[in-house]
């Protein structure tokens, strides 16, 4: 440890405490660089032996051995060590294999040492087994002979294939099944079975067997049905208790009858009904017991929004197939050269591609691509509604047409079923420039931007929640009075950094109903922080043109000044700019 201490001249000193120590780390001259800091020291310091014996135990070297550091200095015995007695080399395979020649001298003493035991006496090798001693003296083993003599039959050759026609080995072979038939019953496969029958007593006619008695009547069938055991139990009487047949009328059900436990006490009348009758669903059980086509499941809107669809599919693929581009398939639906479509075009032109659309499919079908509501279908709107307007892109020649900067021009020369009629330009143009936008980075195709549908937005939803546990003259169940602390703390506002600690819910939180009945907006990824977050003005002017709210300049200026007073600092969300719209519009 190093102290500095202040002496009385006022002067700081610098005092080691361990000064025989080496200090850690390397002295620099003064005037070395950065350079001289990163080289490294060589050569290396060695290390001292006895801190390498204690690396070896902890991290050995790579191929190295690891050794206890208290056996480092111990002599290497047991590398050299051999336990066991050494074994000495047996015979080896060549020798075994081809073994050397052996003299006559070897060969006679071998004979001799062999010639005492039993084996080589009735057996010896390389000779045939000497059966004789075991044999009487009076047989004479040249001449005798043992056993039955074999006769000789036909050579194999005779037997493999006989010198007989196909009609002999035929008829052998037929009366040798025969005989197989009889001792073994076997048969050729789809062979028939001769039980010797004799037919010529027997006529056409004839039965076999015995006859099974049987009845007309089904008293048989009857027999089986009723048995023995429960025809005696109808027969046999049964008392039972006045009081427990009516507690079971009242509290079993009864075949045919309704089960009523409280029919004794209610007293209502007979047609009765309980409960608020709901409104049906548009269908039900009804249409699948009286088996309604497909085509008519969906009613009311939903049908509509169908076959209003369905309709603009067909025209769509049409178009695709028919026309090259979307201003050729505009001016051939552009009858009368005003460019703009009107009804009886669109009329035209649908009973030409095999469409006869009724009135009020054409009025639907017009309202659905008439954006703008002014009775006409423009450029734009055709393009959206009636093309797949991404997969037939706007080249040069047709954007000078489209936006009148060329009066007549000849058609593209990739039009090749159809060449592009040219006909004098309109009052106006059929498209602004900047309703054109590059159909991909950087191309000099071109596309319709993309138009939005207004949409009606209810400012109510009608559930069936209101209707349930309701009571015919009775108070709704929103009066009753409510016990305990409530589940969701909506009398509490929630705190602006909510801890992780806190479970309690503030009303922010999704609820079950939430998740298996999503409100509209939410289908679309707009949640309710969504309508709460503080909004600029731009924004909130965005956000209701986009839904289709007509709202003036004036009224927008109104409402925002309105809407900016609620809050303290000012900010103005979506939920409160509606409110404050709301009111306006009733006033």
């Amino acid at each position: 440890m190093n102290l500095i201490e202040r002496n009385a001249t006022n002067t700081w000193k610098y005092t080691e405490s361990f000064p025989n120590i080496r200090r850690a780390g390397k002295l620099i001259p003064v005037g070395d660089s950065a350079k001289t800091c990163l080289q490294e020291i060589s050569p290396k310091p060695q290390t001292p032996p006895v801190v390498r014996k204690f690396l070896n135990t902890t991290r050995p070297g790579a191929g190295a051995i690891r050794v206890f550091h208290g056996k480092a200095n111990d002599p290497d015995i047991a590398s050299t060590l051999v336990h066991g007695v050494s074994s000495q080399a047996s015979i080896s395979g060549g020798l075994v294999i081809n073994p050397p020649p052996k003299t006559i001298y070897q060969q006679r003493l071998h004979q001799l040492r062999e010639a005492g035991y039993s084996t080589n006496q009735k057996a010896p090798l390389g000779r045939s087994h000497d059966q004789s001693p075991g044999l009487p003296n009076c047989l004479d083993t040249g001449k005798a002979t043992f056993g039955v003599k074999s006769p000789k039959s036909a050579a194999a050759g005779t037997i493999i294939n006989p010198p007989k026609s196909a009609e002999q080995v035929e008829t052998e072979a037929q009366e040798g099944h025969q005989s197989y038939i009889r001792s073994h019953n076997a048969y050729f496969v789809g062979e028939q079975v001769d039980r010797k029958y004799k037919w010529s007593r027997y006529g056409k006619d004839s039965r076999f067997g015995v006859p099974t008695p049987h009845h007309n009547d089904g008293r048989s069938v009857s027999k089986s049905l009723h048995w023995l055991c429960d025809t005696q139990k109808h027969n046999s009487a049964k008392f039972v208790s006045q009081r427990c047949d009516d507690f079971r009328e009242r509290t079993q059900p009864q075949i045919g009858k309704v089960h009523d436990p409280i029919s004794d006490t209610l007293k209502v009348p007979a047609g009765h009904t309980f409960g608020i009758l709901m409104r049906p669903d548009d269908f039900g059980a009804g249409d699948l017991l009286h088996s309604t086509p497909p085509a008519e499941y969906q009613k009311g809107t939903d049908r509509q929004r169908t076959l209003v669809s369905a309709v603009r599919q067909h025209l769509k693929k049409v178009n695709f197939h028919h026309f090259n581009s979307l201003l050729q398939a505009f001016r051939h639906y552009d009858k009368k050269g005003q460019g703009v479509i009107d009804k009886e075009d669109l009329q035209d032109v649908c009973r030409q591609f095999n469409l006869d659309l009724s009135g009020p499919m054409l009025d639907d079908l017009m309202e659905y691509c008439d954006v703008d509501k002014d009775g006409l279908i423009n450029f734009l709107e055709f393009a959206n509604f009636l093309n797949w307007k991404d997969k037939m892109p706007i080249s040069k020649v047709e954007q000078r047409i489209l936006t009148s900067e060329c009066k007549t021009s000849t058609a593209p020369d990739n039009m090749q079923r159809e060449a592009l009629p040219v006909r004098p330009a309109a009052s106006e143009a059929l498209a602004r420039p900047e309703d054109l936008e590059p159909a991909e980075v950087g191309s000099t195709l071109k596309t319709p931007k993309t138009l939005n549908r207004p949409r009606t937005i209810q400012d109510c939803f009608d559930t069936s929640s209101s209707l349930i546990r309701a009571v015919v003259g009775g108070l709704p169940t929103t009066d009753y009075r409510m016990y305990g602390t409530p589940t969701v703390r909506t009398d509490l506002a929630a705190p602006r950094i909510k801890r992780v600690s806190d479970s309690t819910n503030y009303g922010d939180q999704t609820t079950a109903f939430d998740l298996l009945y999503p409100t509209l907006h939410s289908l679309r990824g707009v949640h309710k922080e969504h309508f709460f977050c503080p909004r600029t003005k731009e924004e909130i002017a965005d956000i209701f043109r986009n839904v289709g709210a007509s709202i003036s300049e004036e009224t927008f200026e109104e409402a925002w000044k309105l809407a900016s007073m609620r809050h303290p600092t000012g900010d103005v969300c979506v939920e409160i700019f509606r409110d404050v719209l709301k009111e306006i519009q009733a006033n």
